[in-house]
């Protein structure tokens, strides 16, 4: 179940994603419609030095970002956004320069320029986020060989339209127990 965050009164909700130049910038969302307003985020003061409990979800779909991003912050886990493989890249490598990485990292496979696929392949090329989980989420509805998969680099797959509270314990898994962790959706 979803619920509302409030402030004052009002409904807000806030939500931070990277820019091209891999500045962070966080957008406020009123209630009442989407009107944001653009605030520069500084970074918080003692947040977790390697993103323990740091999620990236890239995902071309804005209200499946929302969804996880607030599923996700109800569990305790901070959430950085990217719309697609790209924007993925660029964060991965403006939180690897700073010295933080995700625990975990969920793709839609499908996006547009750049697709999950596609940041998948250079994800896994690199030594560095190599390490990090990554969840595969798509519309598809036929999966590869599970074995095929693997071999790609995929720790877990989800079909859309999934379940977030499934998807919130498929992820604390990974971030818990990095990519030796067992899924029940592999």
């Amino acid at each position: 179940m979803l619920y509302p965050l409030s402030y004052g009164g009002r409904a807000t909700m806030r939500s931070t994603m990277w820019t091209p130049d891999a500045s962070i910038c966080q957008f406020v969302v009123p209630a009442g419609g989407y009107q944001p307003r653009l605030h520069i985020v500084e970074p918080t003061v003692g947040a977790p030095v390697h993103g323990e409990k740091m999620v990236l979800v890239c995902d071309d779909t804005m209200s499946i970002r929302r969804l996880l991003r607030i599923n996700l912050e109800l569990e305790g886990f901070e959430v950085i956004e990217a719309c697609d493989g790209a924007a993925a890249l660029l964060v991965l490598q403006g939180l690897h320069g700073s010295g933080r990485l995700p625990g975990a990292i969920v793709l839609d496979a499908q996006m547009s320029p750049r697709d999950g696929w596609w940041a998948l392949e250079r994800i896994r090329s690199m030594p560095s986020l190599d390490v990090i989980p990554i969840v595969m989420a798509t519309a598809i509805t036929v999966f590869e060989d599970i074995s095929a998969m693997q071999a790609r680099g995929i720790d877990a797959c989800v079909q859309k339209p999934f379940d977030p509270d499934v998807l919130v314990e498929l992820i604390d898994g990974f971030v818990r127990e990095g990519r030796s962790f067992v899924s029940p959706m592999r």
